[in-house]
């Protein structure tokens, strides 16, 4: 008997506990929000959407849609809400599940103007309790950007429960460029977003500082001041952070185009002016690489790139050596002819692309690995800016190692330093000048590959770099790789760190100035090598 009476007393508590869960399951800004709805007032209505949009209920969205598309209503009778799907299907507002039995004829509520615009601001901030993230942080963003005063309560709802610390600060960011753009905000309140946006330190924390209401008070007001001085001098330290990268970038790319010109110019002592051209063969060769894979193999669109790098080589190298053999090596001693004759097949070059792929610019996909970008601070990098600068060093790496420790390295270095006594120890000074060439001109073709992420593909596109390219020879020491690094880093941060002072022209003529007197002082550049043309 007792222990019958314990068991009933065990299966009543069970029950008791089972029903009350479900109560205390509800969510109390949701049953306000209902209640509201039920009303059928415009003003009403509108106040739910807002206590519906804070209420944290999984199935907000779907309510509000449902609001939006008149497909949200209540029984006249219990005051029940419901909501049909765009199926038709019926849910239960309070629980977001189905309803099994259909209720009677639904009352669907009205909307007017204020309620639209209250849906708006709701469906909008409600991304940001997504649990998507990218979604979070769009949307966090966003009202960063805007500074939609109706989006606060959902903002505050949302930095309270999210875990993602970088979306967090942005949320946080945005909230205090609301209060700092509010006309009634208490002074504590305005203080600690003004420290917030201090600490933020970027452009968008800047203008949010410069939307401070005019009757601030005067604390409120001086705090901004400091705050403000402080943003611009970090953005300023960013600034130039920034334009050391792009000079960075833009070495790299100097250093791509002429690292080749070096190594010809070095050995064979020739001013070859169809160097522009090999670049453009390497970015055309980039180009068909790609439209092959694009037709008969699709999915290999992500090594487009690693097929199109060989490719390049052998295809600049070989026309590279077409012409020493069929040009340049009966024009040796003739610095003028040769500069000549190399123009004129610059020329026979631009005009054969142009007929086989017409005179317009040619589109270069860019793989999935090299799109995007990622910031440091304020400092923003591109990911194909950063596989350029990878490349070339690799590119540099790899010429030093071929030139220390090959036999056509060996063979290039001696004829560099002694032409006729390497061809008296029975090298074939002729075969290393058309290999020279050729690697040179193969280099180039990898320049044209890179290139071809950044910039312009069209038969013009090697014109754009020959003046640098031999610019950066001469300033650096003729045939000197390490002397071709340094010249391409140093004229291309230099350009980058003139062009906001003086401009893009203005600064590109400063600097062709300055090397010109640097030349007058040092006619062999930065590292002075010895080769035929100095021995001669």
């Amino acid at each position: 008997m007792h222990r019958t009476f314990l068991l009933a007393m065990l299966c009543a508590l069970l029950a008791i506990v089972g029903v009350a869960l479900p109560a205390a399951a509800q969510n109390p800004k949701l049953e306000a929000a209902l209640s509201r709805l039920a009303v059928d007032s415009f003003a009403e209505t509108a106040t739910a959407v807002e206590e519906i949009a804070v209420s944290g209920a999984p199935h907000a969205i779907a309510l509000l849609d449902a609001l939006n598309d008149r497909r949200l209503g209540f029984d006249p009778t219990d005051k029940s809400v419901y909501f049909r799907d765009a199926a038709g299907k019926l849910f239960a507002a309070a629980t977001g599940k189905p309803v099994g039995k259909t209720p009677g004829e639904l009352t669907f509520l009205r909307l007017n103007n204020r309620v639209r615009s209250a849906l708006q601001a709701a469906l909008g901030g409600l991304e940001l309790l997504s649990p998507d993230a990218e979604k979070r942080r769009t949307a966090a963003t966003t009202v960063l950007k805007s500074r939609d005063a109706t989006a606060l309560p959902v903002l505050q709802t949302a930095i309270a429960q999210e875990k993602d610390a970088g979306i967090r600060g942005i949320m946080e960011a945005a909230s205090a460029s609301i209060l700092l753009a509010a006309p009634d905000v208490a002074d504590k309140d305005r203080l600690a977003a003004i420290n917030a946006m201090r600490l933020r330190a970027d452009q968008q924390a800047l203008t949010a500082l410069r939307s401070l209401p005019a009757n601030a008070s005067p604390v409120v007001r001086a705090a901004m001041e400091q705050a403000q001085r402080s943003v611009e001098h970090t953005l300023a330290m960013w600034s130039v952070a920034q334009n050391l990268w792009y000079g960075l970038s833009l070495g790299s790319v100097l250093l791509l185009a002429a690292i080749g010109l070096a190594i010809t110019f070095g050995v064979m002592g020739v001013i070859n002016m169809a160097h522009g051209e090999m670049v453009m063969l390497g970015a055309y060769t980039t180009f068909v690489v790609q439209e092959v894979i694009r037709t008969s193999a699709p999915g290999m669109f992500g090594w487009s790139l690693a097929i199109a790098i060989p490719m390049a080589f052998l295809v600049a190298g070989l026309v590279g050596v077409a012409i020493e053999r069929g040009v340049i090596r009966f024009l040796y001693g003739r610095p003028l002819e040769t500069l000549l004759a190399t123009w004129g097949v610059s020329l026979v070059l631009q005009q054969t692309v142009r007929t086989l792929f017409g005179p317009t610019n040619r589109e270069v996909g860019t793989p999935a690995f090299m799109t995007g970008a990622f910031e440091i601070g304020g400092l923003t990098i591109t990911l194909n800016r950063l596989f350029i600068i990878v490349f070339a060093a690799a590119i540099f790496t790899a010429l030093l190692l071929a030139l220390k420790h090959t036999r056509l390295g060996l063979h290039m270095r001696a004829v560099t330093q002694n032409r006729r006594m390497a061809g008296s120890m029975g090298i074939r000074t002729g075969r290393v000048d058309a290999l020279t060439f050729g690697l040179g001109s193969g280099i180039a073709g990898l320049a044209g590959v890179a290139l071809s992420q950044i910039d312009n593909v069209s038969p013009n596109l090697g014109q754009s770099y020959i003046i640098d390219s031999f610019l950066v020879v001469v300033f650096g020491g003729v045939g000197n790789l390490w002397g071709t690094l340094v010249g391409a880093l140093t004229l291309g941060i230099a350009n980058k760190l003139l062009e906001p002072w003086a401009g893009a022209v203005l600064g590109k003529i400063l600097l062709l100035i300055l090397i010109i007197m640097f030349i007058q002082k040092r006619p062999r550049g930065l590292f002075a090598l010895k080769g035929r043309a100095v021995e001669a």
